[in-house]
């Protein structure tokens, strides 16, 4: 069984407007409400390509019930912790030059206070996870949870194992490389920040940092690479390259989930590296060519022009 955390998840309010008016009053011309945030991203392509998953996270409010209700419409297990005080938070997503998006802005909010006694209510969840099991952990960690939260559910399930995937960014993600995390997914602007770079546009370079991080603890390293594909660095200490295929970008949030979702759905599958970087690049890739996340049959109909 696949399990995801969302620490902080939201209701994505998705809009576009013809030209973006600073200041002025601005009319959308496109608008859509859907469940929000990096794990719960991951489990929507996993049960589009069939894998069941369980969320686990934390909701409040009527923003909480709301975004309970549209992940359940999506047949996907929850066991989110509701708190009794705030609101999950609200994201907007702002796209101008409708329909030829030329740009996007995001308002992300705060998300609700999570006090100790759920975290630990939490872990008391992912404590049954166990051997043959895959747990991803996604997204920014809330500023009223330790900045170690990552780090220390790794620890709890050491001797458990399980395969944990880590897809965060700076010290997030730096933090449990010690613990051998059996994927990162790094994009080329997070792994050139890991070593106080600026993003990393070559292939050579991706593969030494890649290899860094290895060395630093991680099994699997898995860098999104944009419209130039994705490089994976597998545990075996094979080097494979998977280029993207062309299309029209209409919306690029979600698309790294998406690839953690196709990676983990060909392992789950008993597929090998090779058939998992393939399956990753057309998730991120298809995601990218819809307004939404994509559909299991739009990605597989991009794995099969790939092909």
């Amino acid at each position: 069984m696949i399990y995801t955390v969302t620490l902080n998840p939201a209701l994505d309010y998705a809009a576009s407007v013809e030209e973006l008016n600073i200041g002025g009053t601005n009319r959308t011309v496109y608008e859509k409400l859907l469940p929000g945030g990096k794990g719960l991203n991951v489990s929507a392509v996993l049960q589009e390509l069939g894998i069941p998953s369980t969320a686990f996270g934390f909701v409040a409010g009527f923003t909480g019930e709301e975004i309970c209700r549209r992940v359940r419409e999506y047949g996907i297990n929850t066991r989110f912790l509701k708190l009794e005080e705030g609101n999950s938070r609200i994201n907007v997503k702002l796209k101008s030059g409708w329909p030829q998006t030329r740009g996007e802005t995001e308002i992300n909010g705060m998300g609700p206070q999570i006090p100790p006694e759920k975290l630990e209510e939490l872990k008391g969840q992912l404590s049954e996870i166990g051997e043959g099991d895959t747990l991803v952990l996604a997204g920014s960690i809330p500023p009223s949870l330790p900045a170690t939260v990552y780090r220390d559910i790794m620890e709890q399930l050491q001797s458990s194992g399980a395969r944990i995937a880590v897809d965060a960014a700076g010290e997030a993600l730096r933090s449990v490389l010690g613990l051998g995390p059996f994927l990162i997914k790094p994009n080329e602007y997070e792994l050139g920040a890991l070593f106080g770079l600026g993003p990393v546009n070559d292939r050579d370079g991706v593969v030494c940092l890649a290899g860094r991080l290895q060395r630093m603890g991680a099994r699997n390293v898995l860098v999104s690479r944009g419209a130039k594909g994705a490089v994976l660095l597998d545990q075996n200490g094979a080097v494979h390259e998977c280029a993207a295929p062309k299309g029209t970008v209409k919306n690029t949030v979600g698309s790294g989930d998406s690839m953690v979702a196709g990676f983990l759905a060909t392992l789950e599958r008993g597929g090998d590296y090779r058939e998992a970087l393939r399956l990753a690049v057309a998730a991120g890739s298809a995601g990218a060519f819809s307004e939404e996340l994509a559909t299991g049959k739009e990605i597989l109909a991009v794995l099969g022009f790939m092909e």
